[in-house]
């Protein structure tokens, strides 16, 4: 089961080589959507096949294999590409097993379901993920907590809330500028480095996990990060999926919002879509969007870790069970 899912997550989407150097790194480093599903799905099912089963506790030890494997990668690279400690990335993971969906996330990414109400027949939006976001008076609250003796930890910045006056999240891969003291001096630009010595751990990868049991009535679930969030509700995004074709679900939602941006521009859609991806930059965020619609053989709970075949549908991508699907470009996956 855990083979096929992560089948459909290798087709959604893959990371450049050159990911480091990618146009769409936002201003503090760091690239936004689900660059991370690949690797931690990885994780997810070794673990899983070495406790022959899903769980919380799997889960959580797939990000920190993740995040250590990331922190390697920096160490290395430091030498010759120190600017690297500067580059994270949000994560959102979701896994279906047993009829039970489990949902964890880092950063400001969502995981949205769509359930069907049998009395009306309406699909309410039911939002699965907490977000690390310190824009989000809560988690404010909870870096000011674990930071008493800094009244710095968090700073409004041009009307923006920011951990350190430097990025919006509290949790994430990567982002070791922010986790380990050897990573913020020079040659680290002086934009990312502290003023004070960094005594222990500012960001987190520690992730937030939901545990979901699926009923008949659960439709679909929409993983998309921040930027699609910004222009569209969680009904809204919810509405566009169930009263459209499954087919390209994820590029229609991107597309939505990419109007909606336009629109808050006062400019045309075809006009924003012409700007060069590494300038619109600063007309939206980065958006990368996958649809899963729930099969009944995964509500009903047949499906297991050995079990069943996984049948999934995203963004206009179909595959068959058990099988390595050809990968899909970031545009067929519903990204921009």
């Amino acid at each position: 089961m855990l083979s096929g899912l992560m089948n459909f997550l290798r087709a959604c989407f893959r990371p450049k080589s050159d990911q480091y150097s990618h146009t769409s790194l936002d201003t503090g480093g760091r690239q936004d959507g689900l660059l991370w599903y690949k690797d931690t799905g990885q994780h997810v099912n070794g673990f899983t096949s070495e406790q022959q089963t899903m769980s919380v506790d799997v889960i959580r030890k797939a990000y920190q294999a993740t995040e250590e494997g990331f922190l390697s990668l920096v160490t290395k690279q430091w030498p010759m590409k120190p600017q690297i400690a500067a580059v994270g990335s949000c994560c959102l993971v979701g896994v279906i097993c047993g009829g039970t969906l489990y949902v964890a996330n880092l950063g400001d990414s969502r995981a949205v379901l769509g359930r069907a109400v049998k009395a009306t027949g309406e699909v309410l939006a039911i939002q699965l993920s907490a977000e690390h976001n310190v824009c989000i008076e809560s988690v404010r609250q909870e870096l000011q907590s674990l930071h008493p003796d800094d009244s710095q930890i968090v700073v409004l910045k041009h009307n923006v809330w920011r951990v350190k006056g430097l990025i919006q999240v509290s949790r994430s891969i990567g982002d070791v500028y922010l986790k380990k003291a050897e990573f913020n001096r020079e040659p680290l630009y002086s934009k990312f480095r502290l003023r004070e010595p960094l005594k222990r751990p500012i960001l987190s990868a520690d992730p937030s996990i939901s545990v979901h049991q699926l009923q008949p009535h659960d439709q679909f679930v929409i993983f998309a990060s921040d930027g699609l969030w910004e222009h569209l509700s969680n009904q809204e995004a919810v509405d566009i999926v169930q009263n459209h074709p499954r087919s390209g679900s994820a590029r229609r939602l991107v597309k939505t919002a990419l109007k909606e941006a336009a629109n808050k521009r006062e400019m045309r859609y075809s006009d924003l879509k012409k700007i060069d991806r590494g300038v619109r930059r600063h007309f939206h965020d980065d958006i990368t969007v996958i649809v899963v619609f729930l099969d009944s053989n995964l509500v009903s709970g047949g499906s297991s870790v050995k079990g069943p075949n996984l049948s999934v549908k995203g963004g206009g991508v179909s595959l068959r069970p058990n099988i390595l699907a050809p990968c899909a470009t970031p545009t067929e996956a519903g990204s921009t």
